[in-house]
């Protein structure tokens, strides 16, 4: 009995040592095998950078994606302005003949009607002319005289006729020089009743008066007594402010939504905020480079004169429906004072894509003005959320 044992104990005792082998080299083989498929799917997976952020299964419940779509949007633009003037009613009146001041008789504010004197101003030039137009009548005098004679002497056979035609163009070029006279004093600010009289007496005006070439109000002086004014110095503005402008800047990113004859509702806080209506009459097309503007115009009626110069108003303009993509207001995240949304780059995985959107419009979405088109996957709701996520990440 222990003979017939003992070749099974040597069995037993040697077995365990091929089974370990075995069992080792299988081990070995499934590893690499393990390996070997799992290599392909590492590839596969999507390569993340700074923004990029992958969704975990506990997060789906954070945001919902959706699609970029396209809304018919009717932009109501609303903006600050001022009234202005319209320049087509300004008028700026200066000196006609250099000479001092001597007198002023308007200050900003007044009303004026055209021809009323704002100002008189002592020039030498002013008598130079009077004597020269003297001069010009005087010889104009004698001219027409020796005309007179020339024609009782002709009918007499006295003198013959190229003697009367010689005196007949003196007298010609005698009455042009006259006029010519009475222009230059008229051009200095003498009027016709002035001149007539200077004709008649032969008595100079030691001064002459800056008139209103038109009727309306003084919105500006620029001038003192006792100043020497120069021709082409603007010495007086004078506005008729019965109709004025309502001058506004409307973002570049919303110009194209506006254009001249679309409606226009004007609120006037000093007024009470009196509320007015009137139509975009002028639409820049330049853009200032100082606050990426446009400049918006209308024109409107002020009978009563209750709009004044620079008083503050709101604009709001109704602008065209457009077909826009848009996008909702929690799709948005601001970042370094830009826009963006998280558009999808993978199977659970979105990518942060900086865009130029335009204002809110019914404090909803915000219409695309770049980088996006309609149909593009983004994450519509929770975008806040997964941007915090991505930071969490980057830490």
């Amino acid at each position: 009995m222990k003979d017939t044992m003992t070749p099974s104990t040597d069995l037993l005792s040697k077995r365990p040592s091929h089974f370990l082998f075995t069992v080792a080299a299988a081990a070995s083989c499934l590893l690499l095998v393990a390996c070997s498929s799992e290599e392909p799917a590492a590839s596969s997976a999507p390569k993340l950078d700074a923004k990029d952020v992958a969704v975990k299964p506990e997060m789906q419940s954070y945001f919902t994606a959706g699609k970029v779509e396209a809304a018919e949007l009717s932009r109501i633009v609303d903006i600050s302005g001022t009234i202005q003037p319209d320049e087509r009613l300004v008028t700026r009146i200066g000196a006609s003949v250099m000479g001092r001041v001597t007198n002023v008789l308007a200050e900003v504010g007044d009303r004026v009607s055209a021809g009323q004197p704002l100002a008189s101003l002592a020039s030498p030039e002013l008598t130079q002319a009077q004597v020269a137009f003297l001069r010009a009548n005087a010889s104009f005098n004698q001219s027409e005289r020796a005309v007179e004679r020339a024609q009782v002497l002709v009918k007499a056979d006295v003198i013959g006729t190229a003697e009367l035609q010689r005196r007949e163009s003196e007298l010609n070029i005698a009455r042009a020089e006259l006029r010519a006279a009475g222009d230059q004093l008229a051009l200095m600010g003498m009027s016709a009743s002035m001149i007539d009289t200077l004709r008649k007496d032969g008595v100079l005006n030691p001064s002459v008066g800056i008139t209103a070439t038109q009727s309306g109000v003084v919105i500006e002086r620029k001038v003192s007594q006792g100043q020497v004014a120069t021709p082409g110095d603007p010495l007086f503005t004078v506005a008729d402010l019965t109709r004025v402008w309502v001058v506004g800047q409307i973002p570049e990113q919303t110009a194209q939504y506006v254009r001249a004859g679309q409606a226009l509702e004007i609120e006037v806080p000093a007024l009470k905020n009196k509320k007015l209506t009137g139509k975009i009459a002028v639409v820049g097309d330049t853009i200032s480079p100082e606050t990426r503007t446009v400049t918006v115009r209308s024109v409107i009626d002020n009978p009563g004169r209750n709009l004044k110069p620079s008083m503050l108003v709101n604009m709001r303009i109704q602008g065209d429906a457009r077909s826009t993509a848009v996008v909702p207001l929690e799709a948005v995240v601001r970042e370094g004072n830009k826009d963006f949304v998280f558009i999808k780059k993978a199977d659970n995985v979105w990518t942060m894509a900086p865009v130029e959107l335009g204002p809110p419009v019914n404090e909803t979405v915000r219409p695309v003005i770049s980088g996006l088109s309609a149909g593009a996957e983004i994450v519509v709701k929770g975008a806040f959320h997964l941007n915090n996520e991505r930071k969490r990440v980057q830490e």
